[in-house]
């Protein structure tokens, strides 16, 4: 089990909750500007109206670490362009009171461990104080912990315009970390092409937002877009010689993830989903590659491995081996979701391999598969294998028997499939579709689809908002902040199924999406997620934050869209400059 900051100072995290909500909301008992997301756990500042001067060359003094040194320098480059003052702040009668005050000239970092490795777990936590008399300190245990002090700590700086002056309010002392260590935003580059750059904005804006893990949707049956150096005709099947990720375009991914705090972890979605690319290296490997899609497919293009082939996992180990080279993490993600009956019932082999015993049935097939990839998957130091829940949950081909090592990430039937795996004794990743696809609510995109113009009241005899049907979206509604921030996952669970919790991933998946239209597409709603995860969603008697959070989220992306994110607007600006006065009841 991960050790948490809940976890290492229980009583702390049981209070702390309540004196950070509210900051920087526009509450009166408060008045701070400042208003960081995710919410700190703990944050104190002196009385109303204190502030400290920060000097525009602010000088670092801390381990001579590249990681940490070339984060400082960012967030100082960061305070000077944001040039930042909160939406609803007023800055005639904010700064009209401000005396001459102490001006610190130096930020200092302790770190115990400077060489603690980013991997799952990883201790995340920090402290962060500012006064007169010390100045701007961090304590961290690790590295990972002083990136996300400084993440806070351009968070807390504001900006005198009349004088170009920088002021934080204090003094203020914060102790943050997680309440969970698997922080996640998946991206699925192979349905829709997403250039390097639009993929690195992604990793500045989930850095913004503490989330620490990049799941990185590789291939699927549309398109094969990674370069694999045993088999170079596999990137034939990308949609263009341009679309390609080549080991230097992943190298470069990997490294801006690393110098921020976060862990790429690749996915190869297999056995299933499987076409491009593996039918460049031989045909006999792909079953049902040229069926009608609706027939064996849960949308075009068709095709799976075949399981009971020898080339297969060959081929397999392969392409895993070479893949698993760019990706430094412990973590790799084997895919294994919906598996369809109707590709295997086009399989001369496995339909043979049936018959040949009446006992076995499409578990049998599948557990083929477990035994004979884990081997190949298993054959690296320290490999922490990730699937999705189909593993064990899927109603037509669960495998029978997954180690409970494996950890699974759940995305169908919300809180009941994460309590059934949690009660299995899986660790889980939660990614339920009802609450956290982001690709949900767009209607659908197939270009035939009659339910585009349906006309369905979902409410007879009532008046309704949606009086047009689902749209052909599978999953809608589109999942917005609210909806997102709400999410209470753990309700139903025991304390042991609790513990089994690591974490959770928004998830966007890319038949509409590509990296033209990602920043929108997952901020900064994503990012209500990413407090959900650090700090939680309610304060200290139980009540969802989604108030206080609402002015965090406005500033948060406001601030996005200085720094280049193309993150959607979420309400008129009139609301952000005017806490309290967009509620639906007054």
């Amino acid at each position: 089990m991960i050790s948490t900051f809940s976890d290492q100072f229980p009583m702390l995290w049981n209070s702390a909750l309540n004196i950070f909500s509210g900051i920087g909301n526009g509450d009166s008992n408060t008045g701070r500007l400042a208003d960081p997301l995710p919410a700190p756990v703990s944050a104190s500042w002196a009385g109303a109206g204190q502030y400290l001067g920060i000097f525009p060359d602010l000088k670092y003094n801390g381990p001579d670490n590249d990681i940490v040194q070339n984060a400082f320098s960012r967030a100082l480059a960061h305070i000077k362009d944001d040039k930042w003052f909160p939406l609803e702040g007023n800055e005639t009668t904010t700064w009209a009171s401000v005396p001459d005050v102490a001006v610190v000239s130096e930020l200092k970092v302790s770190i115990k461990d400077t060489d603690a490795e980013l991997q799952h777990g990883v201790d995340e936590t920090y402290s962060l104080k500012i006064d007169k008399s010390s100045g701007i300190s961090i304590s961290a245990k690790t590295v990972w912990g002083a990136l996300h002090a400084l993440t806070t700590f351009e968070q807390l700086v504001l900006f005198k315009a009349d004088s170009n002056e920088l002021y934080v309010e204090g003094p203020v002392s914060i102790s943050d970390g997680p309440k969970y260590p698997y922080r996640g935003v998946m991206i699925d580059t192979a349905r829709n092409f997403y250039s390097v750059d639009s993929l690195l904005r992604q990793l500045d804006a989930m850095a913004l937002a503490k989330m620490n893990v990049f799941h990185w949707h590789l291939t699927d049956t549309q398109a094969w877009p990674v370069f694999v150096k045993s088999y170079p005709d596999m990137i034939k099947d990308a949609y263009s010689p341009r679309e390609v990720y080549k080991p230097e375009d992943i190298k470069r991914v990997v490294d801006h993830a690393h110098e921020r705090g976060i862990r790429v972890v690749p996915e190869l979605d297999i056995p299933g989903h499987s076409n491009s690319g593996w039918r460049r290296v031989k045909d006999n490997i792909i079953a049902c590659g040229d069926c009608p899609w609706d027939q064996v497919a849960v949308e075009p293009n068709p095709g799976q491995l075949e399981v009971l082939q020898d080339d297969t996992y060959e081929t397999l180990r392969n392409v895993y081996n070479d893949i698993s080279e760019m990706f430094p993490d412990n973590f790799f993600h084997v895919g294994l979701d919906e598996l369809n009956t109707g590709c295997y019932d086009q399989s001369e082999s496995i339909q043979a391999w049936l018959k040949e015993d009446e006992n076995r049935n499409y578990s049998d097939v599948a557990q083929y598969w477990i035994d004979h990839a884990f081997p190949i998957f298993k054959n690296r130091d320290n490999r922490q294998l990730v699937m999705w829940e189909d593993a064990v949950l899927s109603p037509d081909i669960p495998a029978k028997k997954i180690p409970k090592d494996v950890i699974l990430q759940a995305w169908n039937e919300g809180v009941q499939s994460v309590k059934e795996l949690a009660s299995r004794g899986y660790d889980v990743i939660i990614s339920s579709a009802d609450f956290l696809y982001l690709d949900c609510g767009f209607a659908g995109w197939l270009s035939d689809d009659p339910r585009y113009t349906d006309q369905v009241n979902p409410t007879p005899g009532e008046p309704n908002f949606n009086y047009g049907g689902s749209g052909g979206s599978w999953c809608g509604p589109y999942k917005s902040w609210q909806r997102i921030y709400s999410y209470d996952f753990s309700a139903e669970l025991t304390k042991e199924e609790q513990n089994h919790i690591i974490g959770g991933t928004a998830n966007l998946w890319s038949e509409q999406s590509d990296g033209t239209t990602a920043d929108f597409m997952i901020w900064p709603r994503t990012a209500a997620y990413g407090e959900l995860l650090w700090s939680g969603n309610k304060d200290n008697s139980g009540k969802l934050r989604t108030s206080e959070l609402t002015q965090r989220i406005l500033n948060f992306r406001e601030r996005l869209v200085r720094r280049g994110v193309n993150a959607a607007a979420l309400m008129p600006k009139y609301c952000a400059q005017n806490p309290g006065q967009c509620k639906l009841q007054m």
